[in-house]
């Protein structure tokens, strides 16, 4: 299988310089939570589709695509992989991402510009934490799925539990396509609904020949009820499907696998699959699966963006022929390349050599260097076409989320959103001499990871690095050791507070001071109001012209900007804030300046939010808790202490499951007290879940400080 899918590496399908037609090319994901095996997974995919020689295993720090010293060492991955391989004559460019909460940003982006993804799903522990949390995610980005329940040769793993979970706490209309054959140590391999047939693997050959043979006769029964259901969800879901079934004739595979195909990628059904892919079973029906149900980019909408001469959204086709538009999504370090970015091109084709426009910036570059990725491995390219994915190099000032045009015809995408750091921690070189080289590492950090902050405290001239968690500042201190040989001192990770206001309130300052023998002044005037909780807030700046002239507009929003990210409780930025200024005045013409008005901006910005209830906010994490029933009480008595809150209980075989939420300040050394607690018998999950008001004794408290 592996050879016969090598010998077509060549083939092109059209003339345009393709290797393969639009209609056969599949961007898809691996999202899953953590050691769901995602990269076993696509360990096997790449295997089976020729792509590689001999398996790569995680726990042996061999895999393929987890290529970063740190991820070899910890067995998780850390940032997001692409490689591409073939499959039934169709191109899958495939992306495999981190399951770790540390990294979801990484699972956002690729998200952002895939067609299609696999959520992979443990059959023991069923839809855990991060799985919802990356499958809300795909929603968010309507990206259609096939779910693979992995793990099935694993005690107490269940098939059909697994199915009812991705319907319960998914909302999924998830149809099973298979049946498992046996179960734990005596699965072998599953049913094919459509086909009829018992697909089963041999140890000998890794699982590459595939055994089709009729279904089991103790299976007959229960393979029928299954094939009906899935008949009467395809009936539901596809009308053109309806009118065969209705019409009483034979259904064909044919007619079946059109009509999944067609629900699909209206996500009106998440078809779901078995297997285990460390035990080398079950993936060759998942890449069929993958190739004959996710979209291909022309099957998706045109992508959307703002013309930026008119103002005006609109949409540009995937077509070589349309001008082009596309995203970079992630940049990288090489040592040797230096900055390489990922992008999506939507439309038209990014040519080596040619001219290309970011409208962010409002500049121009010339592509020196095109590239495709195969993990960390890099291969010359002189042409990304519209639906595929590559790599540009050698263009310093994109960044992750701008848009690459052309400057003939300049749009603007819609850039990616990146949730807030919850943890910092204080970072110092042990040397003056090496000063220079941590800014340049981590400005390059900062580059890679938009959810790595770097900020100097103005009160203690410390550099502050700021993550998603203790693991992922872990790793970045890793990295500036080990990658960037900077020696760097560290602080302990501590929690990131932000400020709010809970009110509204008004506020007006006049600046009027002598800067450098010349007299300054301005006044502002502004009204602040409460946002909604995590959802954000905005600035507006339009005074009335005869107060205050356009020309000072930008430096007064600038000055609420500064304003809002020192806070006026304890120097924390603050969040949700709804700023609109209303007023000003000149009193002076000769005496106006930018900075008259934007220190008098953030003056009336403190005034005002310092009247209108200001508050602090901590991060609350979601925690799922798996433990023997007899540690609950235990367990639930240390949440309690740590200021949890118990949400929901229910049990699953001989384990309980118990999810709270607790603020993350209250979870340092959690996983000590676990085990001490349950004699190691539990374990738990975190994610973050967003932030809320701290109460007033540990307000104090952190005031104090």
């Amino acid at each position: 299988m592996a050879s016969e899918n090598q010998t077509k590496k060549n083939a092109t399908a059209d003339g345009t310089g393709r290797s393969h037609a639009l209609a056969d090319v599949r961007n898809i994901g691996i999202i899953a939570h953590i050691d769901a095996g995602k990269t076993t997974v696509s360990e096997r995919i790449l295997y089976y589709a020729g792509e590689i020689h001999k398996i790569g295993e995680v726990h042996e720090g061999t895999a393929t695509m987890d290529w970063m010293v740190q991820e070899r060492e910890r067995g998780i991955t850390i940032t997001s992989a692409a490689i591409t391989c073939e499959w039934m004559g169709r191109q899958v460019n495939l992306i495999d991402t981190p399951g770790h909460v540390d990294f979801t940003v990484e699972v956002e982006r690729a998200l952002r510009v895939l067609d299609g993804a696999v959520g992979v799903f443990c059959a023991v522990a069923g839809v855990q934490p991060q799985s919802e949390t990356v499958w809300r995610q795909a929603d968010r980005y309507g990206v259609p799925r096939i779910a693979f329940v992995n793990k099935m040769d694993r005690m107490g793993a269940d098939f059909g539990r697994v199915v009812s979970q991705l319907r319960e706490k998914l909302h999924a209309n998830a149809v099973a396509l298979q049946l498992p054959i046996g179960s734990s140590e005596t699965f072998r391999g599953a049913v094919d609904l459509i086909a009829r047939k018992a697909v089963t693997y041999n140890d000998e050959d890794l699982g590459a020949e595939p055994v089709v043979a009729e279904v089991p006769a103790e299976l007959a029964g229960e393979t029928e009820a299954a094939r009906e259901a899935l008949v009467e969800a395809l009936a539901d879901a596809d009308e053109a499907f309806a009118d065969l079934y209705l019409g009483g004739g034979e259904i064909s595979e044919e007619d079946f696998h059109a009509a999944l195909r067609r629900a699909v990628v209206a996500r009106k059904i998440v078809p779901v699959l078995c297997g285990t892919a460390l035990r080398d079973k079950g993936v060759q029906p998942l890449l069929d699966a993958v190739v004959r149900y996710l979209p291909s980019p022309l099957d998706v909408p045109p992508v959307e963006g703002v013309e930026i001469r008119t103002g005006k959204t609109v949409r540009r086709p995937a077509d070589d022929a349309a001008p082009l538009a596309g995203l970079i999504f992630k940049v990288a370090a090489d040592p040797y390349l230096g900055k390489l970015l990922f992008v999506r091109v939507y439309s038209g084709v990014l040519k080596r050599g040619m001219n290309v426009y970011n409208p962010r910036t409002k500049t121009r570059d010339r592509v020196m260097r095109l590239l495709r990725m195969r993990s960390n491995e890099q291969q010359d390219a002189e042409a990304i076409y519209a639906g595929e994915i590559g790599v540009l190099g050698g263009i310093g000032k994109f960044t992750t989320g701008d848009t690459v045009c052309a400057e003939q015809a300049q749009i603007a995408l819609d850039r990616i959103e990146f949730p807030e750091p919850v943890m910092f921690m204080a970072i110092e070189p042990k040397s003056r001499a090496d000063k220079e080289k941590l800014e340049g590492a981590l400005q390059m950090l900062s580059d890679e990871d938009p959810t790595c902050r770097v900020r100097i405290d103005e009160e203690t001239g410390q550099t502050i690095v700021s993550g998603m968690g203790e693991l992922h500042l872990e790793i970045l201190r890793d990295r500036l050791l080990r990658e960037f040989k900077v020696p760097a001192n560290a602080g302990k990770p501590m929690v990131s507070y932000y400020e709010t206001i809970t009110g509204e309130a008004d506020g007006r300052h006049t600046f009027d001071r002598e800067i450098g023998g010349r007299r300054q002044a301005a006044t502002v005037e502004l009204h602040v109001s409460a946002g909604a909780r995590g959802k954000g807030g905005f600035i507006e700046v339009k005074p009335p012209r005869n107060t205050v002239p356009p020309e000072f507009w930008t430096p007064i929003e600038q000055g609420v900007r500064d304003a809002i990210l020192t806070g006026v409780l304890a120097r924390f930025p603050m969040q949700d804030v709804c700023v609109r200024v209303t007023g000003g005045g000149i009193l002076d013409p000769d005496s106006a300046t930018e900075t008259a008005f934007r220190t008098a901006a953030i003056l009336a910005f403190r005034e005002a939010a310092q009247a209108a209830k200001p508050e602090l906010l901590e991060p609350i994490m979601a925690v799922e808790l798996v433990t023997p029933p007899e540690f609950t009480g235990d367990l639930m008595g240390d949440l309690n202490g740590r200021r949890g809150q118990v949400r929901e209980m229910d049990s699953h075989g001989d384990m309980q499951t118990i999810r709270a939420d607790v603020p993350l300040a209250e979870m340092f050394g959690y996983a000590t007290a676990i085990r001490s607690l349950s004699r190691g018998r539990a374990s738990y999950s975190m994610e973050p879940k967003g932030f809320a008001i701290v109460p007033n004794v540990v307000k104090e408290e952190i005031l104090n400080r």
